[in-house]
């Protein structure tokens, strides 16, 4: 039997954010002061995990979560797009508490279907380009081998989706797939073959409300 390879989707840190921006793919948003200290917690959990490979969205937050992992590692970062956060129409805009924008009657031709969903990218094209740059990962790594993706909320959990073979449709309420946590997938023979799930920044966690129509984590 052949060893198990490992790729470890990674969600990026908490942003500052205090204005409650539904930031999705806008650039400038870096991590919080929380937010670092989450990535630095991840560069210990993965401080003695032989990483052949490295992997991240272009996004600001991505990059510096990803910073302390690769560091001390003789290992370049990739830069690829394809795991960048979800395209979103709602970008740039605060929802606030009682979700203002979906109140505009100019924008409820956005909301007609939310299995697509008609306001942001469809689900089957997000999990195909994240699908897409894992596979290039696994074909590259040498039998045992493991490589650490660090990506966005949305782009994780529909990724999970497809490999586990469930509906897309979801509550983005219970996503599994907190701020800093690792889902972890296995491969044998290059066909996956399960996966774990870990949150090693959980007692850092502050209220972080999935928004329904949220592509800004």
């Amino acid at each position: 039997m052949s060893e198990v390879k490992q790729v470890h989707l990674v969600r990026h840190g908490e942003v500052n954010n205090p204005t409650g921006v539904l930031y999705g793919r806008l650039p400038g948003y870096h991590l919080s002061a929380t937010g670092q200290a989450m990535a630095e917690r991840l560069g210990e959990w993965f401080a003695n995990t032989p990483v052949d490979h490295l992997r991240c969205s272009p996004l600001e937050r991505a990059q510096e979560t990803m910073a302390p992992i690769a560091e001390g590692r003789e290992i370049c970062v990739v830069t690829d797009a394809r795991l960048i956060e979800a395209d979103n129409t709602f970008a740039g805009k605060v929802f606030g508490k009682y979700n203002k924008p979906l109140l505009d009657p100019r924008n409820w031709w956005l909301l007609r279907n939310p299995f697509t969903p008609s306001w942001g990218e469809p689900y089957p094209q997000l999990a195909a380009r994240m699908l897409s740059a894992i596979d290039e990962v696994v074909a590259g790594l040498p039998t045992g081998g493991q490589a650490v993706l660090v990506s966005h909320q949305l782009p994780i959990w529909t990724t999970r989706l497809a490999l586990e073979e469930r509906s897309f449709v979801h509550d983005p309420r219970r996503r599994q797939c907190i701020l800093a946590s690792v889902t972890t997938l296995r491969y044998r023979d290059d066909t996956f073959c399960g996966l774990t799930y870990a949150e090693p920044a959980r007692d850092l966690l502050r209220e972080n409300g999935n928004r329904a129509f949220s592509s800004g984590h």
